[in-house]
């Protein structure tokens, strides 16, 4: 397994470089990502109006909230997620729970197509991975649908930590751009926007740690 795994995060790494058909893959992420915010809109008692996804596998998750405390929470919650289910995935492959995998992926991409996602890219992409995950699970042999959960579950992994220090980058260079760390620094006057980066590429780096470490030491 645990060549397995290795071989799943270089082969993620150098695919999520790749200009058209690594952005798409990349795309896992950005479902989690956003559907963290939309899931910690709802349990605050704010709404979620709706989710776009875009082929340069950025998102944007429309929320509507009812007190400053839900809004702050909100904008959190999307690099917290993908780290975190970065770090669940990594624990059930672990355990061989690849059942618990697919019922959390396919729940993401039915909730996100039937409830969040109405941008023409994101419907696309949702529909086309939902399709092809589904034809693999119906006709794959169970090791090959097991390394490709493994793959998925890398992928999450490390677009998570790289979007993470590309908006720590990005709120360095130009604050007010800077996403989720801009809207936090706006939420909470005192805490500039490079804090905030720096504390979502931490994050990412601390899980991702704690991820690897289940798989790579004893």
């Amino acid at each position: 397994m645990k060549v397995q795994i290795a071989t799943s995060l270089i082969l993620a790494l150098l695919l999520t470089q790749a200009p058209i058909i690594g952005k798409y893959f990349a795309m896992i992420n950005t479902m989690i990502h956003e559907s963290g915010h939309s899931l910690m809109a709802l349990l605050t008692g704010g709404e979620v109006r709706n989710v776009s996804l875009f082929s340069n596998t950025s998102g944007v998750t429309m929320t509507g909230h009812t007190s400053w405390f839900s809004h702050v929470l909100t904008s959190l919650s999307g690099y917290l997620f993908s780290s975190l289910t970065a770090l669940l995935f990594f624990h059930l492959i672990v355990k061989g729970h690849y059942q618990v995998m697919i019922f959390i992926l396919m729940g993401f991409l039915a909730i996100n197509l039937l409830f969040w996602v109405r941008n023409f890219y994101g419907v696309f992409w949702l529909i086309t991975f939902g399709a092809a995950f589904i034809y693999l699970l119906k006709s794959g042999h169970q090791s090959i649908v097991q390394y490709v959960l493994i793959f998925i579950a890398s992928l999450i992994l490390v677009e998570a930590v790289m979007s993470a220090f590309t908006i720590m980058r990005v709120s360095f260079i130009s604050p007010s751009a800077a996403g989720d760390a801009a809207n936090l620094a706006h939420a909470v006057k005192f805490i500039p926007s490079p804090i905030w980066g720096i504390f979502f590429f931490a994050q990412s780096l601390y899980l991702a740690w704690l991820a690897l470490k289940k798989v790579f030491v004893p």
